[in-house]
C-alpha cells in the first residue's frame, strides 16, 4: 500500500469527504483527490497536519509499518501546548524544571506522588 493509499484509508475510516479532510489539512478537494489518486506526491507539511490534525501515526503513514493511529493520549500534548502558551507561569516553569530533572530525581517525584495517592485512597 502507498502512502497515498494509506492517506485515503485514514480518510474514509474516519468518515470524512475528500472536501472536509481536505480543510482540516489546508488544501482543496481537488488536491486530496489527486493525492489520493497518486496524481500528486504528499508534502512534508501535508504529512505532518495529517498526523497531528487525525493523530496518525507518522511512522505507519510514511511506511506502513505499525499501527495508523497513535495510541498515546493526544490530549496530554495539547494541554502541555496549552499551558506554555498561557500565563501561568507556575506551571510553566514547573514543566520546564521536570523536562530539565535527572532521572533520580524524576523517580523521587513519582515516588512521592504514589505515597500521596495511597493516602488518599486510604482516607477515602
Amino acid at each position: 500500500m502507498t502512502e497515498n493509499e494509506r492517506i485515503k484509508q485514514i480518510r474514509k475510516e474516519l468518515d470524512f469527504t475528500l472536501e472536509k479532510f481536505g480543510e482540516k489539512v489546508g488544501v482543496t478537494r481537488a488536491s486530496m483527490s489527486n493525492i489520493e489518486n497518486g496524481n500528486r506526491n504528499v508534502t512534508e507539511q501535508m504529512r505532518k497536519s495529517i498526523c497531528r490534525e487525525f493523530h496518525v501515526d507518522y511512522i505507519w503513514l510514511t511506511t506502513g509499518k505499525g499501527e495508523p493511529f497513535v495510541k498515546s493520549d493526544i490530549s496530554f500534548y495539547e494541554k502541555i501546548d496549552r499551558i506554555m502558551a498561557g500565563e501561568n507561569d507556575t506551571l510553566k516553569s514547573l514543566i520546564m524544571k521536570l523536562v530539565d530533572a535527572p532521572e533520580e530525581d524524576i523517580a523521587a517525584l513519582k515516588r512521592c506522588i504514589e505515597f500521596c495517592s495511597e493516602l488518599t485512597k486510604k482516607e477515602s
